[in-house]
């Protein structure tokens, strides 16, 4: 009896084990898992980057501004309205472009260690859920700044890109959607108080990136 017993518990124990992989298979199938952490920190220094770099020119061009209105200079300051438009959006391209090739170098490493694809059926659906939001989101930046209104766009960023990764998340990780609340949040609140824009813009694409991909690497990648 004790034997069977033995045998009985050495079965469950083997059943228990096959239908943990199946589970972690159709997991694997179903979701995209190859995202790193450590690419959401490089992100969130990126971002910080581009914060000062930004609060360095628009403290130069509130003073050259300041000395045009002085002078009556008004088309010089047109010019410098539409050079201080350029440069943000160079700076936010800059931060994306580095971001993208960070992100992927970093999730290329992941699957490779882990033997998987990068770029299979469930990580195309992350880029298309993650695609719409982001498209929409920068076309409608693009409106608020052809028709003047700066200030709304930080905020409007913040409000997409967390919608984006809260569409998103049902094909990844599930932190990713608590992530994308919390941009959401953040939006909402900066739309209150448009007047530090930088500011919130430098805390939810800079800090939260990095305490976001600080946290998925602890939880994901660190004992790997």
């Amino acid at each position: 009896m004790l034997q069977s017993a033995l045998n009985m518990t050495r079965e469950n124990a083997e059943h228990l084990e096959a239908i943990q992989d199946i589970r972690q298979m159709m997991k694997k199938s179903t979701r995209f898992l190859s995202l790193s952490g450590l690419s959401g920190v490089f992100a969130g220094i990126y971002a910080l980057i581009g914060a000062y770099v930004s609060g360095i020119i628009l403290s130069n061009f509130a003073a050259s501004y300041q000395e045009d209105i002085v002078r009556g200079n008004e088309f010089g300051t047109i010019e410098m309205v539409y050079g201080l438009y350029i440069n943000f959006i160079l700076i936010a391209l800059a931060v994306l472009l580095f971001s993208i090739i960070t992100a992927y170098f970093f999730s290329n490493r992941k699957a490779k260690r882990e033997g998987n694809k990068l770029f299979d059926h469930t990580a195309i659906r992350v880029l298309i859920n993650l695609a719409i939001p982001l498209i929409a989101g920068g076309v409608f930046c693009m409106a608020l700044l052809y028709h003047g209104s700066i200030v709304y766009i930080a905020p409007a960023m913040l409000l997409f890109y967390g919608l984006a990764l809260i569409n998103a998340s049902k094909y990844t990780y599930d932190d990713i959607r608590y992530f994308g609340i919390c941009e959401v949040v953040l939006g909402l609140i900066n739309a209150f108080n448009l007047g530090n824009g930088l500011l919130y813009w430098a805390f939810g694409f800079g800090v939260l990136h990095i305490i976001y991909g600080a946290a998925m690497w602890y939880k994901y990648e660190r004992k790997r």
